[in-house]
């Protein structure tokens, strides 16, 4: 994060970093797995015109500190001191494992207002379950050996990627810092659990929901089609008590301003 980034402490001493922009209703943004704040940048500049947004880099990425062991509940307690730097509560919008750590938080009962979520990759068939179990194995040893490398390419496995691809991603400039952000996978893995939608932990979740999904496949991700994303979306659907399910022409899995921010500038205005 740039020269404006602010602090916050988590409940265990955790330094939690975040960039604030704009005025009105506060919104906090939730990022996905590798994504240290970046990823969801894209919309500060599109929803600060009405509203405070908190753009903030998840713990062990970008300023952030990581105080071990993780817990998902610690990242509840990031989002919690978030909220009340946001003047005690706020919109989520959370993106892919962010939209399921933004569910999280509001069935644990923080003060969220209104929630968006957009592709969460929770698994619904049962080759897909099968898949998430495979990965996490994959991910578990690889970090348990030190392994950024080896988990950076099983994450990148479960989405389709084969080895010219990885071998592509490897030139890459931006691979040494995706293999920083490797070890946070895990706190990804953690928040989705054993992949399912958990909708029982849904069902208390009593806010007023917008779930997004793309209406074309990213080709990035062909292990991960639309129809994966849509399933997941319809699942979590039924589970909440106020939901509204809108599919979106986005490009890609990535946050597109352009697709994302007028439905959610649209849902959080009310």
């Amino acid at each position: 994060m740039g020269s404006g980034t602010q602090t916050v402490r988590s409940a265990d001493g955790t330094r939690i970093a975040y960039a604030r922009e704009g005025a009105g209703p506060a919104v906090v943004l939730v990022g996905g797995a590798l994504d240290d704040g970046s990823e969801n940048a894209v919309l500060v500049p599109e929803l600060a015109t009405e509203f405070t947004v908190f753009d903030y880099a998840r713990r062990g990425r970008a300023d952030s500190g990581d105080t071990r062991p993780y817990r998902v509940s610690c990242e509840l307690d990031d989002l919690a001191a978030l909220l009340d730097a946001a003047g005690g509560t706020a919109h989520l919008f959370g993106a892919s494992t962010g939209g399921a750590l933004a569910l999280e938080a509001a069935a644990a009962g923080l003060p969220v207002d209104r929630l968006v979520v957009y592709d969460v990759p929770y698994s619904v068939s049962g080759d897909a379950v099968k898949r998430w179990s495979v990965y996490r194995t994959e991910l578990d040893e690889a970090l348990s050996r030190g392994r950024a490398d080896d988990a950076l390419a099983a994450f990148l496995r479960l989405g389709g990627a084969g080895d010219r691809d990885l071998a592509d991603a490897r030139s890459t400039p931006f691979w040494d810092e995706l293999l920083s952000l490797a070890p946070t996978l895990a706190y990804d893995a953690a928040v989705l659990g054993d992949g399912v939608p958990p909708v029982d932990r849904l069902a208390g979740i009593h806010q007023e929901t917008l779930v997004l999904t793309r209406s074309t496949s990213d080709p990035h991700m062909p292990a991960l089609p639309v129809e994966y994303f849509a399933a997941a979306a319809d699942v979590v659907v039924a589970a909440l008590a106020n939901a509204t399910r809108r599919t979106i022409d986005a490009p890609g899995h990535a946050v597109d301003a352009d697709a994302v921010a007028p439905p959610v500038r649209a849902f959080l205005a009310g």
